[in-house]
């Protein structure tokens, strides 16, 4: 009961409502004064045939005639009776039966359930609500953010400007609350004050909108945009932007560094301090079909293989087993070691790449634990070639913004590209550029497809994506195809496609917030996988790695030791373990949570 004066009340607050009511009100009015009228005629014609009623019975007739009910009890006799119960009748069904129930639903009842509905939808936070996420935006990479921070136990709420949305994807299990991006008081309902971050991923023009809105409600909440144009950047900054990142041209480069072209083998994903981890594929090198105890990476390159993706699954090395095309390594090293890596498989080292040292290293976030690359979610399937690499141009498949950043990525490594594009008001006119489409063979075989060592299918259309893989792998079944997924759900699909690498727009924008809301505890290098600290605890004191076991109860690599003497990368299995000392792990959720419950951090720090 309390329910239904609440929702009157918030029903009777909108203008709109009042002024359906005022017309609903004059609706009734005149009703009721053309059945007063009747009444008054009812009397006069009855007067005129010699016969008195009272006036109740008046109004009585004059509504059961009005709704067509007739129960014929009292009639005229005259015809100027009849006459005129026939225009009480006709003036009934109009009045009664379709302009009341009309002016009803249409001016009461349906504005009435829009404000149940909206009712329904939350447009407040609890006022303890602390170290949530506010996120701006509706789309499917918005949507993925949620989802990615509601499976690490992170509060969130997307703020929707409907409620009709906000109460469809409330239904979906999101957190959601409605409001008007543009009024600082939804930031205030919000409890922006003490959120841990706020993110934009609407267009450039609303995310500015959003950063400047929200900055008056709380100067010193984290800001997060993502911005379409390079010239937004300057902008979406001024605007009280704390990071701004253009997802696509992250994607692109993305792209292009797990590229088989050129002389480069590995393509860097993080780094903390001298620590980088690189992921290098098996395709076309000598390390197919045999293992990594007969390679003995480590011992020739001082790089530490600790972990294999085997069609988008992280797994353990298996040192006996053989490696196969579809196999990507994970590699934990210095940035010295990487470059024996690349010149043992046949390349020329990272450092030694046009443009400098960090052309194949890390783009994206920084913070205080480390810095990560390409942040998105990555199918690493391989191939089945094992073809040696191709100076011949790679291809570009759209020349949209991330096909345009992997074209200068690919620039300023020294890698020649072509990019096919149809639309025209995106081609280019240089010697990069083939104008067509490329579903058209004649178009593929102008930009070099029978030659290619690999091509870029990089359009933000899903479907489009799917049938250009397919139909480059069947035009070339050895090529290797990496293709771009708009929706993470496309990954699997685009895998049995014939894509070799998948990456995902989504996931980069999910583990670059991650990243951000985690700074100096965990480092996500993909969608599962992991850097972590860990202190060594009171069960690893006196231990050697060697002994300790980590791996094999976990299913965590120790990549790097930190120690009184700074850290150490790749450290000796031999070396004892102290209880001040701290590991720098590798591992996906499932390994990271093991560890933490087999090895709780309950050492004092103190020589062992």
């Amino acid at each position: 009961m309390k329910f239904l004066p609440s929702q009157i009340a918030f029903f009777m607050q909108s203008r709109s409502a009042q002024r359906n009511m005022r017309f609903l009100l004059r609706f009734v009015l005149l009703l009721v004064a053309v059945i007063t009228l009747y009444s008054v005629l009812f009397h006069v014609i009855m007067d005129y045939e010699g016969r008195d009623y009272s006036w109740a019975t008046g109004f009585y007739w004059t509504l059961t005639v009005m709704s067509t009910l007739g129960f014929g009890d009292i009639t005229f006799l005259s015809d100027t009776g009849k006459l005129f119960t026939l225009v009480v009748l006709l003036s009934g069904i109009i009045f009664l039966l379709v302009m009341l129930p009309f002016t009803f639903i249409q001016f009461f009842y349906a504005p009435w359930l829009e404000a149940q509905t909206r009712l329904r939808a939350p447009r407040e936070l609890p006022a303890e609500t602390r170290d949530h996420v506010i996120i701006v935006g509706g789309d499917a990479t918005a949507l993925g953010l949620g989802r990615d921070l509601a499976q690490y136990a992170h509060p969130y709420v997307l703020l929707c400007a409907d409620a009709q949305t906000a109460l469809d994807l409330q239904d979906q299990g999101f957190s959601v609350a409605v409001g008007d991006y543009d009024d600082p008081e939804t930031y205030r309902r919000l409890r922006v004050e003490q959120a841990a971050m706020l993110v934009a991923l609407d267009g450039d023009v609303r995310n500015t909108n959003v950063a400047f809105t929200a900055r008056e409600a709380s100067p010193d909440i984290p800001v997060v945009c993502g911005a379409d144009q390079d010239e937004a950047v300057d902008i979406l900054t001024m605007a009280g932007g704390t990071h701004v990142f253009r997802f696509s041209s992250m994607l692109g480069q993305g792209l292009a560094r797990r590229t088989l072209a050129g002389h480069m083998r590995t393509g860097v994903v993080g780094r903390f301090d001298d620590l980088v981890v690189a992921e290098a594929p098996v395709m076309r090198t000598g390390l197919v079909g045999h293992s990594l105890r007969d390679n003995d990476l480590r011992k020739v390159t001082g790089v530490n293989v600790v972990g294999v993706w085997e069609r988008g699954r992280f797994q353990l090395p298996r040192p006996d087993a053989p490696l196969e095309a579809s196999t990507v390594l994970v590699l934990a090293g210095t940035r010295q070691q990487m470059d024996a890596f690349d010149r043992h498989m046949g390349g020329r080292g990272v450092n030694d790449a046009p443009g400098g040292a960090d052309r194949a290293g890390v783009i994206g976030v920084t913070g205080k634990f480390g810095e990560i690359g390409e942040a998105g979610r990555v199918d690493r399937t391989g191939g089945t070639s094992t073809a040696p690499a191709s100076d011949e141009p790679v291809l570009i498949l759209g020349g949209g913004r991330v096909g345009l950043a992997a074209a200068r990525q690919f620039a300023e490594t020294g890698i020649d590209y072509r990019i096919v594009e149809k639309n025209p008001r995106l081609v280019h006119d240089d010697i990069h550029t083939i104008t067509g489409s490329a579903a058209d063979l004649d178009v593929l075989e102008r930009a070099g497809i029978r030659e290619a060592p690999a091509v870029l299918v990089t359009t933000h259309d899903d479907d489009l994506n799917i049938y250009l893989t397919i139909y480059c792998r069947r035009l070339r079944p050895g090529i290797q195809i990496i293709t771009r997924a708009t929706l993470d759900r496309n990954i699997g699909i685009l895998h049995k496609a014939g894509a070799d690498l998948v990456m995902s727009h989504g996931s980069l924008v999910s583990n670059t917030v991650i990243n951000l809301l985690n700074p100096g505890k965990v480092l996500m290098l993909s969608e599962g996988l992991n850097i972590f600290r860990a202190p060594v605890g009171l069960g690893l004191a006196g231990r050697t790695l060697k002994d300790s076991g980590i791996r094999d109860e976990t299913g965590c690599s120790v990549v790097a030791l930190r120690g009184p003497d700074g850290l150490s990368v790749n450290p000796d299995p031999a070396l004892l373990l102290r209880s001040c000392d701290e590991l720098i792990l590798i591992g996906d959720s499932e390994a990271e949570r093991r560890f933490l419950e087999r090895y709780p951090d309950n050492a004092e720090c103190e020589e062992v």
